[in-house]
C-alpha cells in the first residue's frame, strides 16, 4: 500500500482514535450495584443494544444510549433511571484520543487531508476532534448523513460530500463491524485495521493490520 497515495485518508473516531469510554461510563454508575461477573455481562449487553438501536431509521444519539441503557438494565434486573443514560451520554465530549493517536496523525496529515465518519452528534464530535493534535479537512457525522454506521448511507454521504469515488480513499478503522465490512461491500479496498484488541481480525475483509496509528506514517511509506 505504500504506492497507494489517496485523496483523502478517512477515519472512525470512537475507538479508533478518540479512547471510547461507554464501558467505563456504566462502570461508574452502576459498579457498585454489579459484582464483578455480572457488570461484564451489563457491559456486553450495552455494546449489544447499541449496535441494535443504531440499525434502524436515525435518531439522535441521545436516545439511542437511553433506550440501549434502559434495555440492558432491564434485561440485568436494574433499576433504570432517565438520569443515568443522560449522564453516560454526556461524557462523550470529555474522552481524548489514544495515547499512540497525536504523533501518528500529524505525521500523515502532513501529505494528506484527513476526514473523519463517525456515529456522532454534531454538537459532540468536535470537543472530541479537537483534542486530537491534527488538522481535519472534513468532519461527518450521523446526525449530517441521518444514518450510522454500519449502515452505507453514512459512507455514501461522506463519499458525496468529497466527490469522491471508492478507490480514492483509505478508510482506517478499530472496527469491522461498524465500519470494514461496510466499506468492503461498498468497493473500498484500501483500508486499514488498527488492531485495539476488541474485535477479532477478519481477513476476508482484506486490509493492512497496525497496532496504533503510530504503524499509518509506514503504511503510506512515509
Amino acid at each position: 500500500m505504500s504506492q497507494f497515495r489517496p485523496k483523502f485518508i478517512t477515519f472512525d473516531c470512537y475507538g479508533t482514535l478518540t479512547h471510547f469510554q461507554m464501558a467505563e461510563a456504566a462502570r461508574a454508575i452502576y459498579g457498585e450495584q454489579l459484582d464483578e461477573q455480572r457488570m461484564q455481562a451489563f457491559i456486553r449487553d450495552f455494546a449489544a443494544y447499541r449496535l441494535d438501536e443504531i440499525l434502524g431509521d436515525w435518531k439522535p444519539y441521545g436516545e439511542v444510549v437511553h433506550n440501549a441503557v434502559e434495555r440492558t438494565c432491564k434485561r440485568n434486573g436494574v433499576a433504570f433511571d432517565p438520569a443515568d443514560a443522560r449522564r453516560i451520554y454526556e461524557t462523550v465530549p470529555s474522552w481524548g484520543p489514544h495515547p499512540d493517536v497525536p504523533a501518528g496523525l500529524a505525521s500523515v496529515a502532513k501529505e494528506f487531508p484527513l476526514v473523519i465518519l463517525s456515529n456522532a452528534m454534531d454538537s459532540q464530535i468536535m470537543s472530541n476532534v479537537e483534542k486530537l493534535g491534527a488538522p481535519f479537512h472534513a468532519v461527518f457525522t450521523a446526525e449530517q448523513a441521518k444514518s450510522y454506521k454500519p449502515r452505507m448511507q453514512g459512507f455514501e454521504y461522506m463519499l458525496g460530500q468529497l466527490d469522491a469515488r471508492p478507490e480514492d480513499i483509505l478508510h482506517v478503522s478499530s472496527s469491522f463491524r461498524y465500519d470494514l465490512m461496510t466499506a468492503h461491500d461498498l468497493g473500498i479496498e484500501n483500508k486499514v485495521w488498527v488492531n485495539r484488541g476488541h474485535e477479532p481480525a477478519n481477513p476476508y475483509y482484506g486490509y493492512t493490520e497496525i497496532r496504533d496509528i503510530g504503524g499509518l506514517p509506514g503504511v503510506l511509506g512515509l
